[in-house]
């Protein structure tokens, strides 16, 4: 099938254009200027790439129509600004996505696949693992658009026919994941410890999240393109919770030593504890997590040795 994918340059999308090629898919990227992008995939010759503005309805267009299939990887926000300016997360994600669509429906794309949010879309658990259908009460922005998102989606279904799977992702981690914009604890985390200096903790350390591997993540995303079944939002994560503390007693133990750390107050927007219920994935898209959180913690830190050049 041909592929656009939407965010093709950024971390989870480069491992995704991977993850497409290998299963004997086209790929096109497209993804903002002035990226440092990764070489594996500009080596690769069968990649078709484009620049734009994801909010520029003419850059869209120049690669939308044709395409068979859109992953939909952009966000404009992260969980923990996005309180900060709500109106410009609605106005740049949500919008962004209903020009989307309208060029999906009048070029006839067959499926959209959405990466939407795990960890920011339930809000405080009311039971735990989380299933896809307990309550969506999210404490961030972030998570608010997401679900606008998923509705709209749902909507473009109902009326127009425009199939669509959305993947309510936990929390990546893994290889190329951005550190400079604090985009996950893990990366983070490890890269401070990496290079010795003080890792800051929002509270005490006893927030607990659902961690999975990034090539978990791929995988899910590629079982997404050839399902047919009736549900359409899948949780994908690892089943399993790990607080803040454990992931740095996992990065001592990787790395021999101890790291410095220091406690600050608590973000009321930090929900306790969100751990994934990921049946419906296992059952319906046969998938399942394959990588340890320890050897994907293996596998990040070995690249972030071996990459210490790439600008995060």
């Amino acid at each position: 099938m041909k592929c656009l994918i939407l965010g093709g340059a950024g971390f989870i999308g480069s491992h995704l254009a991977q993850g497409l090629l290998a299963a004997g898919h086209q790929v096109t990227i497209f993804d903002r200027p002035n990226l440092v992008l990764p070489p594996e995939l500009l080596a690769d010759s069968r990649i078709e790439w484009f620049e734009g503005d994801f909010l520029n309805e003419d850059d869209l267009a120049s690669v939308v129509p044709g395409s068979d299939v859109v992953f939909h990887l952009v966000s404009a926000t992260l969980p923990k600004s996005s309180n900060d300016n709500p109106v410009y997360d609605v106005e740049s994600n949500v919008m962004g996505t209903l020009r989307l669509l309208n060029l999906a429906r009048t070029h006839a794309v067959k499926r959209v696949i959405f990466a939407s949010s795990g960890g920011t879309v339930y809000g405080l658990p009311h039971t735990l693992p989380i299933s896809e259908s307990h309550s969506t009460e999210p404490l961030v922005s972030y998570g608010i658009t997401k679900l606008a998102i998923e509705k709209y989606l749902q909507m473009y279904q109902l009326l127009y026919g425009i199939d669509y799977c959305v993947l309510r992702i936990a929390n990546p981690f893994g290889e190329r994941q951005r550190v400079s914009v604090a985009q996950g604890a893990v990366a983070v985390f490890l890269n401070r410890a990496l290079h010795n200096e003080t890792i800051h903790i929002w509270g005490d350390g006893s927030v607990t999240r659902d961690y999975i591997y990034v090539k978990d993540v791929t995988a899910a995303l590629v079982k997404a393109l050839s399902y047919q079944g009736q549900q359409h939002v899948f949780n994908i994560g690892s089943g399993q919770g790990l607080s803040l503390n454990q992931i740095l007693v996992a990065i001592e133990n990787l790395l021999g030593r101890a790291v410095p750390r220091s406690y600050e107050l608590g973000r009321k927007f930090d929900v306790p504890v969100n751990v994934l219920d990921i049946t419906r994935a296992r059952e319906l898209l046969g998938w399942e997590p394959e990588v340890s959180f320890r050897d994907g913690l293996v596998n990040t830190l070995a690249w972030m040795r071996n990459n210490q050049h790439v600008v995060l």
